[in-house]
């Protein structure tokens, strides 16, 4: 009887003192359990936003981002747009300048109106204003590098391409795997070679003589025929304006300013509006000033005083 009762005893002992250990490491991976589900903090991804003159009725546009996401399945994609007038570089160059500023810092834009892809015509990875721009060598990325202080990399690592590389087809070969990598954390130097030089479009910036005469143009011609010139208001100001400066576009001069288009009455009158860009645009009510005036992407136009 007291063998049996020194078992049971010692049997209780051992059971007692497994549960002390199991409590123990009950509340420590209990412990664990609850620092391991504490929510993460996580990079957000950077978006990738695509201009093309590709079209909606293609598949080009859907390539491209299917290439992204094979690279990237997290990529957040935006569309610019992709009805840019076919192998119109400078109308591509205008919208991309306008639209990247309304993305956050990061942003990756692949813009693509390439009538030389497949020559010599080099691949760019552009680096400005605290975004990334890839694109052809073609003057396309020109315009977003004129208000800051651009790093310029040619994309010649092919092992960040897609194999094999169409001669016709480098926005889904190059550019958008590259945007793909670029939104996994990749650098630019892992990308390609740092240069200093790349194909510019005219400036965006417009001339002052001695006497106080601005020489600009217009750069773009918006769907409803708005004319965007070059001019802001860091050349032509308000000073200016009050003190008489008028604008003369095509031997027309444009005498009326104002702050929206409902202001003005006359529907056969050409008027001057400081449009969302920044940039100062000649209009008319109801109907295209660029019709109305005669006007084309590329005229002059000057903003002097009225004698």
């Amino acid at each position: 009887m007291k063998a049996a009762s020194g078992k049971k005893l010692k049997v209780g002992a051992i059971k007692e003192s497994r549960q002390k250990k199991t409590r123990r490491r009950g509340s420590k991976e209990s412990s664990l359990r609850v620092v391991t589900s504490a929510p993460r903090r996580t990079r957000t991804k950077p978006p990738i936003t695509l201009l093309t003159d590709f079209g909606n009725a293609d598949y080009f546009v859907a390539a491209m981002k299917g290439v992204i996401l094979s690279v990237n399945p997290d990529a957040r994609v935006v569309d610019i747009t992709h009805a840019v007038p076919a192998q119109d570089i400078e109308a591509a160059a205008f919208t991309l300048f306008a639209a990247h500023k309304s993305f956050p810092k990061g942003t990756i834009h692949v813009a693509v109106v390439d009538p030389g892809v497949g020559s010599n015509r080099r691949a760019l990875l552009i680096k400005a204003a605290g975004q990334f721009f890839v694109g052809p060598d073609n003057g396309i990325l020109s315009y977003v590098c004129d208000e800051s202080e651009p790093r310029v990399f040619h994309l010649n690592e092919p092992a960040y391409f897609r194999r094999p590389v169409s001669d016709t087809f480098h926005g889904r070969d190059i550019f958008a795997p590259i945007a793909a990598w670029l939104s996994l954390g990749l650098t630019p130097k892992r990308l390609g070679k740092e240069i200093d030089d790349y194909v510019r479009l005219p400036s965006l910036h417009p001339e002052t003589n001695q006497d106080g005469v601005i020489s600009g143009r217009v750069i773009h011609i918006d769907h409803f025929g708005n004319c965007v010139t070059n001019i802001t208001t860091n050349e032509l100001t308000a000073e200016l304006i009050a003190a008489g400066f008028r604008v003369t576009i095509r031997e027309h001069q444009v005498e009326t300013f104002h702050r929206f288009f409902a202001e003005e009455t006359n529907t056969n009158r050409a008027f001057c509006v400081w449009g969302s860009a920044g940039f100062l645009e000649i209009a008319a009510k109801n109907q295209s000033a660029a019709e109305l005036l005669n006007v084309k992407r590329g005229d002059p136009v000057v903003a002097s005083r009225v004698r």
